[in-house]
Order: structure tokens, then sequence, then C-alpha cells
């Protein structure tokens, strides 16, 4: 599962996702990708599988290149704890993305093979996402 190395802080607070995405809302490494159209969070685990059925689809031809990471912690308190006594322990680490973002990108497989990969790894996110190509792609016969 993706998740830092190390952090500053062990807790960090929630914050709130206003807007659309301002960086990382192109295509820049692959001809084809999915971009989020909603805002949420996304967790280690579900970058995770999305990448596996990517993958597993592609049959480990072409590239993959994941376009967000999970560095934001999230803390949980036990079940049925009063309220009250100090914040949760860290419990994982999610990405928060909010529309526009570029989840994930591939390369160097055709289109369709590209497009059912992409749909694959696109039902283990939480959010609708769409199915994006480069402008300048041509597909070679």
């Amino acid at each position: 599962m993706l998740q830092p190395k190390k952090t500053k802080y062990r807790r960090r607070q929630k914050g709130r996702m206003k807007g659309n995405s301002q960086r990382g809302n192109q295509l820049a490494f692959g001809s084809f990708g999915i971009k989020a159209m909603e805002a949420s969070w996304i967790t280690g685990r579900q970058i995770e599988a999305a990448r596996q059925a990517v993958t597993r689809y592609m049959k480990r031809e072409g590239q993959l290149w994941i376009r967000i990471f999970p560095d934001k912690p999230i803390t949980k308190k036990p079940a049925e704890v009063r309220m009250g006594k100090g914040k949760g322990a860290p419990e994982g680490f999610v990405a928060p993305v909010t529309p526009g973002r570029m989840l994930l990108e591939i390369e160097g497989v055709p289109f369709e093979i590209a497009k059912e990969a992409l749909r694959l790894g696109s039902q283990k996110f939480p959010i609708p996402t769409k199915f994006v190509v480069r402008n300048n792609y041509e597909e070679q016969n």
C-alpha cells in the first residue's frame, strides 16, 4: 500500500476541498488517463486496487503512472468511546482529490485496451471519473 516513509506530524486537520484542481489536471506522461469528476479522499488501498486492475488487464504491457499519492494521515477513535480525550490514533493515509485531477495515466497500449483497462481501474475509486485521450493522439494501424 502507498504511504509516506516519514511525516512531519502524526496527525493533521481535515481541511476543506473547495473548487477544481489547479495542478495535475492535464495529461503529462501517457496518452490516456482517468480524471476525477468529484472531490473525495482516495485511500492507499483504493489506489493499489486500481493499479492491480489496470496492470492485469494490460497484461503488463505499456506503462502506468499513478498521479496521486496518499500523504494525508487519517485518524479514527475506537468504537463506543465517549467524546473528548483527544484525537484518535492514525488509521491510514488518503490523497485529497478535487474535480479535474488526473488519477492514472497509461501509455504503450492500443486505444481499446487502454479504455477498458482504465474503466476497470476507475471502478475501484469512490468517485465518478472520465476517460481522457491526448489531443494529438492518432491510432497506429
